[in-house]
């Protein structure tokens, strides 16, 4: 896919002052070609269907660039569908005399129709354990079922059933469906809960970006978590049934999820509860990051979020378990863990409408050790972050709610070091200065240690 340079060799006969070497460019582009057979070699369960439909687009190719790189995208496509592994490709002349053109031939693995293992899941400054059983391939289709048990360090736990089919053969449109159970302890607002649920979504791709919607049903029984919580969380204790509807788009154009260096990331959420049971709200949530590179390696990112909570029951309020919370390590640094909004006795309550922004410098560690190898996974960052959250009187004057917002808020500087875990996770070491906070606010300053899968 480019230029081959093709040098003809040196004459034995020819003296070196007089020696010429001639360069030829082979444009790949330039090469006819007519593919007259495609091998998969390796097939065992995998649906002879969905091959067929993978592999026809390289017969269309007109020369050989297009041949080589429509393959490439095959091969990629496999991988994706979760149906092979360790897939090679071979290109040579057909050996049939009978016909004139190029021979593919893909050389596979399939994946083994059960696999497990034990892992290890990072959440908001908790680690699970994570025991888990896979069904690749299961009907020849990508289709793929996995059980999940996890047990986490601060009293959570829960098992998950999940099945995922991939719809014609696109690994970017997917339709899946789970069956599930958790148990969590939230410390922060003085509760436990206790979620059985089913659920099911379809993922599909569009020109502006990814979409996903998703139906779920979940009983839910809320306790208090000790004799301590507050009485206003204890009131909101029992049983609910939430049957909702949510919608995710997602345009991420990040080089890399966890310390890009240009690049903008676009994330909308809509939830509606209301379809059945006994809870009933709309929730709006966004999240924009922009990344933009500068010199000497460095890179200036500014992330915005915010969101909005409406009841549709005049007669209930939304509960502690469905509201915003605001304050941690990744997100709003100085404050504690859910830290800021509105308390009880020490537990937070949650709020139904907050705004977040954070302005980051990334920075190379000092003197670059270990350039280009374990070093790049760290960075150095300073950073400021402001925010707020509150409840929101929409039966009011709006202006005067998003001025209050806007003139009470939180924010905090400081510095530290970022470590990239894979592309799935981040660690945080910040020395943290809060400058600004409001009465019932848990301020967490100095040292503080963050560890989770998302970030401000």
């Amino acid at each position: 896919m480019g230029t081959v340079h093709a040098k003809e060799p040196e004459r034995a006969n020819s003296m070196p002052d007089r020696q010429s070497d001639t360069e030829k460019e082979i444009l790949l582009e330039k090469i006819p070609v007519k593919v007259c057979r495609i091998v998969v070699d390796g097939l065992g369960r995998t649906k002879n269907d969905i091959i067929v439909n993978e592999v026809q687009p390289i017969f269309e190719a007109s020369n050989f660039q297009d041949m080589v790189r429509i393959s490439h995208d095959v091969k990629n496509r496999f991988e994706r569908l979760g149906l092979f592994k360790n897939i090679s490709i071979s290109i040579d002349t057909c050996k049939d005399v009978k016909k004139v053109g190029y021979e593919v031939t893909f050389g596979v693995h399939e994946l083994r129709p059960v696999s497990g293992g034990i892992n290890t899941l990072i959440g908001y400054n908790d680690a699970s354990l994570l025991f888990g059983l896979r069904l690749p391939n299961l009907f020849g289709r990508g289709e793929r079922v996995q059980a999940d048990y996890t047990h986490g360090t601060k009293q959570s736990r829960g098992y998950h059933l999940n099945f995922s089919k991939p719809l014609n053969g696109n690994p970017d449109m997917v339709f899946g469906g789970s069956v599930y159970q958790n148990h969590g302890e939230y410390p922060w607002s003085g509760y436990k809960e206790t979620d059985r649920g089913v659920a099911f979504d379809i993922t599909f791709p569009t020109v502006f970006g990814s979409h996903s919607i998703k139906w779920e049903g979940v009983w839910r029984d809320l306790r208090a978590l000790s004799r301590t919580t507050s009485f206003a969380v204890r009131e909101q204790s029992g049983h609910s049934i939430k049957s909702s509807v949510q919608h995710l788009f997602v345009r991420d154009k990040r080089d890399d999820p966890i310390l890009p260096s240009k690049g903008s990331l676009l994330k909308l959420t809509q939830e509606y509860a209301g379809l059945g049971g006994n809870v009933q709200f709309a929730k709006q949530d966004v999240e924009y990051q922009f990344n933009q590179s500068l010199a000497w390696d460095t890179v200036l990112q500014v992330s915005l979020a915010g969101g909005l909570l409406k009841s549709l029951d005049p007669k209930h309020e939304v509960k502690v378990n469905d509201r915003f919370f605001l304050g941690g390590p990744l997100t709003l640094r100085g404050f504690s863990l859910k830290g800021v909004g509105p308390h009880s006795d020490g537990n937070a309550l949650g709020a139904d409408a907050y705004w977040l922004a954070a302005l980051h410098l990334y920075t190379p560690l000092p003197f670059r050790p270990g350039k280009g190898g374990f070093g790049e996974l760290f960075r150095t960052h300073f950073f400021i972050n402001a925010g707020n959250i509150g409840n929101i009187s929409l039966n009011s004057d709006i202006r005067e709610n998003f001025c209050h917002m806007a003139e009470t808020f939180r924010w905090a500087y400081g510095g530290g070091i970022v470590l990239r875990m894979g592309r799935v996770a981040r660690m945080e070491l910040n020395y943290v200065i809060p400058m600004q906070a409001q009465r019932g606010d848990s301020i967490n300053a100095g040292l503080q240690f963050g560890i989770g899968l998302s970030f401000l």
